[in-house]
């Protein structure tokens, strides 16, 4: 399930910030990014590990949707057993790189 255009301009966006909050939105979707770009070609399993407390069907549907977004790439192996690797997409990687900013402000921030 791809992301839907929200109504307010004729693309369905009101500024560039809204659409990428439509491919990110929610805990999980930007520690996934996160944890692709840090540890490249992962399997389903691998990923849930680097991810404590995600469950698997919330990966699997993040996982999904972030595909069909094009920031995620799903590789099936014909393999006995079958392998799925999941990596970035050049646009997920530019998503990561835009990211970056706001999480140095992120580990700026004073706590409390």
């Amino acid at each position: 399930m791809t992301t839907l255009n929200r109504p307010g301009a004729p693309d369905g966006h009101v500024c560039g910030i809204d659409t990428a909050m439509e491919v990110i939105g929610g805990k999980w979707k930007v520690l996934i990014l996160w944890a692709l770009h840090e540890h490249p070609h992962r399997r389903f399993g691998e990923l849930r590990r680097l991810l404590p407390g995600v469950t698997e069907k919330v990966l699997a549907s993040h996982l999904r949707e972030m595909e069909a977004d094009g920031v995620v790439r799903r590789v099936s192996y014909d393999e006995v057993p079958p392998r799925v690797e999941y990596s970035l997409t050049e646009d997920g990687t530019r998503l990561n790189d835009a990211l970056r900013p706001l999480a140095a402000w992120g580990r700026e921030r004073p706590v409390g």
